[in-house]
């Protein structure tokens, strides 16, 4: 090399190559033309209410959004006299199995009406909540799965397109003859990856295991294998995502996240007075326009972080940055559970109001944004560095990234630098991805492995640069009885 090389090079910053992968379309007459599985995702988080319309070419195994309608969940109604309150966002909404079915009928029938599609034109519906730090227990999220098919059934969403089909018959043409159900059954796994045994372990499992699949699904737009051995976050109001090893045929979870993660943004977005101070969220803030202040975004950043808390959840609780948990069925189960909250359940996120209110009375609303890239890009730092300390992660794993809080503005650029600074991997860049609607996309890869419905030129499941775990999988049913020749 050169000496002007060498000059050139220490003065070029080389611009950091990012694996985002964003939202991919198609239009209904190629829909119409190709073998495309139609899934609506519905799912009602803390802050948003939304249906999702995805579709997947079976023959290529790549998955497109097809249409997308989102309220905010702050707007459900209110409780009618007589109506049973089951449960209540973060922000305290209240909801009922009633209210929260009226918005699922609606968000559903409007995606379906900009799709240009009718429910005969469905094949699943997948059902999801985020909405956990209200509720009193793991178990209580079952109440509001109920109220959410009953706002799909509302919709004209029949039963059997929101369960399994149990042999090959009764999967739809010509989607048959990608089904594998006369090779194998669903045996819960989803993209080669078995759920946590025993009690459930965290309010927001299946979150966690829709997200870990839609990251995968999401990837196969980029240049990175997005496999096990992973760590997916997801960054929603509350955290989300899973740690996975590297068995085969499945991989097991030895992590979980929990806690705050959005409601971080949106506490220090609150303290601007632009918005409503109790339902009030960063994304009321995303369109206003100007030139930010980085250096004092970043002092009021490392300033915030001093009420962050991330560490492994203690095993004598039953929450943890609001979310229910149950740690000691974690340990029997093999899993850490990695969780984030500020103060003790969000206590202290009226400090953070206050320090978004002063950032703003100093600068202004870019410059608050701003800030908020640099948080939750170090929330991201500080959850893989412990679970690498923890033993979770190594420069084998592959790390993803989803949700509201954690790919909007400079986050992707700031979370590529930021987890550099750890050293763990040679080239971190094929290691990293970021994908959009990972749930969405969680959602239509759920319901393929719940109808065995595979792609094994593109396979999900196995190991990053493996192929496809089929012939694993057979083997190892049969081993346990589960299916014969």
């Amino acid at each position: 090399m050169g000496l002007f090389d060498i000059i050139s090079k220490i003065f070029k910053k080389e611009k950091t190559k990012i694996a985002y992968a964003k939202s991919q379309s198609v239009d209904l007459i190629e829909l119409k033309r190709n073998p495309y599985y139609i899934v609506a995702s519905v799912e009602l988080g803390n802050t948003t209410t939304k249906s999702i319309i995805t579709a997947t070419n079976m023959d290529t195994g790549k998955t497109y959004i097809i249409s997308k309608y989102v309220k905010m969940t702050r707007d459900v109604r209110k409780p009618k006299k007589g109506e049973e309150v089951f449960g209540e966002t973060l922000w305290g909404v209240k909801l009922t199995r009633e209210a929260v079915a009226e918005m699922v009928k609606e968000v559903l029938l409007k995606s379906l009406e900009k799709a240009g599609l009718t429910i005969d034109d469905l094949h699943f519906v997948v059902r999801s909540t985020g909405v956990t730090a209200g509720f009193a227990s793991p178990e209580e999220v079952g109440e509001m799965i109920i109220a959410l098919a009953q706002g799909c059934m509302k919709a004209g969403v029949p039963p059997a397109k929101m369960t399994p089909a149990m042999t090959k018959d009764q999967i739809p043409k010509p989607f048959d003859k990608y089904s594998f159900l006369d090779k194998i059954i669903f045996d819960g796994a989803v993209t080669g990856v078995l759920p946590p045994t025993g009690k459930e372990v965290v309010a927001n499992e299946m979150e966690g295991e829709l997200v870990t699949a839609g990251i995968k699904v999401g990837s196969k737009w980029t240049f990175v294998d997005f496999r096990n051995p992973c760590m997916s976050i997801d960054f929603g109001t509350t955290l989300a995502g899973r740690i996975t090893n590297d068995t085969l045929p499945y991989a097991k979870v030895i992590g979980n996240l929990c806690g705050l993660a959005g409601a971080i943004a949106d506490a220090i977005a609150r303290g601007s007075g632009k918005i409503d101070e109790k339902t009030g969220a960063a994304l009321d803030l995303a369109n206003v326009k100007g030139k930010a202040n980085e250096e004092l975004a970043r002092e009021y950043a490392e300033e915030i972080h001093k009420y962050i808390t991330i560490r492994e959840v203690p095993k004598d609780v039953d929450r943890f940055g609001t979310v229910p948990v149950d740690p000691k069925s974690a340990e029997k189960a093999g899993t850490t559970l990695i969780g984030c909250d500020v103060g003790k359940n969000g206590s202290d996120l009226i400090k953070l109001e206050e320090l978004g209110r002063e950032l703003v009375e100093k600068s202004n609303i870019p410059t608050l944004m701003c800030c908020l890239d640099y948080v939750m890009s170090e929330v991201v730092r500080r959850l893989v560095e412990l679970a690498y300390k923890k033993g979770l992660i190594s420069e084998k794993s592959a790390v993803g990234v989803t949700g509201r809080a954690g790919i909007t503005g400079k986050k992707p650029e700031l979370i590529i630098e930021k987890l550099k600074t750890l050293e763990i991997w040679d080239n971190l860049e094929e290691n990293v991805v970021f994908v959009e609607d990972g749930l969405a996309l969680g959602a239509s890869v759920m319901a393929r492995c719940m109808n065995c419905l595979g792609t094994p030129s593109v396979p999900l499941g196995g190991v990053r640069g493996g192929g496809c775990i089929l012939g694993l999988r057979r083997k190892w049913q049969k081993e346990r009885g589960m299916i014969r020749d």
